[in-house]
């Protein structure tokens, strides 16, 4: 597949443009399968999962980030298999809550694996979908960045930011309940790694020797 200076794709060489169903590269096919099977064990997580909830407060974020992901995972599929503007476009992920977080540690005792289900708390609801958030927004960001098919970029792009709001809502959920624990650095090396970068002026840049 070649790209001519106008942008438009074309086959190898062939002057017909390729159909949109065609326009996917090696690469993008194998890591938009991994980006929607991840998309697929974080729905079924929290479908197993809710069943377990005991605090009102996280049923309803697991519940609001359910929807919204399962929504954007058949836009993802359908832009995929078309290759075309999907049916109704990417959304807008809102969080609900306020964003502040409570710095510092304190004595909390030591994690280790579950014996049972009836062990499942919301401490560790609440870690998978922090973790299924995290993982998504990684799978999303590699097929992004190998993905040929204009639409289908676009989708996977848009698809990020809201991997990010789900994680920062939970995160924050956690942090809240002490299940996610925040340190900091003393405030001398805070403020030296603050200060450790500097703004630049525009520059003249240097012309190429051989540039025609």
């Amino acid at each position: 597949m070649t790209h001519n200076q106008s942008g438009e794709t074309h086959q190898n060489m062939h002057t017909g443009a390729v159909p949109p169903l065609m326009n996917h590269g090696g690469h993008e096919l194998f890591d938009v399968h991994e980006a929607l099977s991840t998309s697929v064990a974080g729905l079924n997580q929290s479908m197993l999962l809710r069943q377990h909830v005991k605090d009102a407060e996280l049923l309803d974020i697991l519940d609001r980030q359910y929807r919204f992901a399962l929504d954007e995972y058949n836009i993802t599929v359908e832009a995929f298999k078309t290759g075309q503007d999907p049916s109704q476009p990417t959304g807008s992920y809102k969080m609900q809550g306020g964003n502040d977080f409570v710095y510092g540690m304190k004595p909390t005792q030591p994690t280790k694996p579950i014996q049972s289900d009836s062990e499942i708390s919301d401490e560790i609801i609440s870690g998978y979908l922090l973790g299924a958030s995290k993982a998504s927004a990684t799978a999303k960001t590699t097929a992004a960045l190998e993905t040929c098919n204009p639409v289908l970029r676009r989708v996977l792009a848009d698809s990020i930011p809201n991997c990010i709001e789900m994680a920062y809502e939970t995160a924050i959920y956690q942090n809240k309940h002490h299940y996610y624990q925040i340190p900091q650095l003393a405030q001398q090396d805070m403020q030296q790694l603050l200060n450790a970068f500097a703004p630049s002026g525009q520059p003249g840049m240097p012309k190429p020797p051989n540039l025609q």
